[in-house]
């Protein structure tokens, strides 16, 4: 029988990763790809089955490849530590694994966010498809970006899309979505860097609006109440600061 790898990756995950391995313990095989957890990461995930792989840091699309080297089996799953998978998209997982015959190779998830108590429905945050997740081996790599990384389908195999989504929690409280802000803009800001873009405060300022209007109105952020209006300001906050960032890059601000 056809069997299927599990991979997560983590960076002090500790009170999310409980959640995330418990579903997907039917997988044959569960592998976190950690880079040097402190915060007992570690020691849960070994509690609990998975096999525990220490990978150093260099970007998440390094992360991502080095994760596929250490899969075992025919096809993979790519769950994140925030994400949980729900009975149905379990059982539409399996099927097309023991297909002797599936549609695709490749195959994108739709994603349900959970944020401030209540589902988020709009927003742009469903069906919220990122990236493949699950595919057959061989079938998917990923670009060296330390963040935001792109992916590529080897071959010519067109991808297909689930019907059932899985969970996610993409911020645990507003001290996670404001570290997140902050550790995105700054990493972004390097690899705009990397690739010769520059910036001012008055472009920054520009983008974080426009960035605001967008998820508040063209995607109907306003629908989700109090929700929606944390997502767009938080897309604003980082917008402003990743092209800030880019900017204090090329400055020479020194003491006075």
């Amino acid at each position: 029988m056809k069997k299927l790898s599990v991979y997560i990756i983590t960076f002090n995950e500790v009170n999310k990763l409980k959640a995330a391995l418990e579903s997907v313990q039917w997988a044959d095989e569960v592998i976190v790809v950690d880079s040097h957890s402190t915060d007992g990461t570690i020691e849960l995930a070994e509690s609990m089955g998975a096999r525990v792989v220490q990978v150093d840091f260099q970007g998440f699309g390094h992360l991502r490849n080095e994760a596929l080297k250490v899969c075992s089996h025919e096809w993979i799953f790519s769950l994140d530590s925030d994400e949980r998978c729900t009975e149905e998209a379990k059982n539409e997982i399996l099927e097309i694994v023991r297909s002797d015959s599936p549609k695709h190779l490749v195959w994108f998830m739709p994603r349900r966010n959970y944020f401030m108590g209540r589902e988020i429905r709009f927003s742009g945050f469903y069906p919220d498809y990122r990236q493949p997740q699950l595919f057959k081996k061989g079938t998917l790599g990923y670009g060296l970006e330390k963040v935001h990384e792109t992916y590529k389908i080897l071959g010519n195999h067109i991808p297909g899309y689930l019907k059932n989504p899985i969970w996610q929690i993409p911020y645990w409280d507003f001290a996670e979505f404001q570290h997140k802000a902050n550790r995105y803009s700054s990493l972004s800001a390097k690899k705009m860097k990397e690739k010769g873009k520059s910036s001012s405060l008055a472009y920054a300022f520009f983008r974080a609006v426009a960035s605001f209007f967008k998820f508040y109105v063209i995607k109907l952020g306003f629908l989700d109440g109090w929700a929606g209006f944390v997502i767009a300001l938080g897309n604003f906050e980082g917008t402003f600061f990743k092209y800030a960032k880019l900017h204090e890059l090329d400055s020479s601000w020194g003491e006075p």
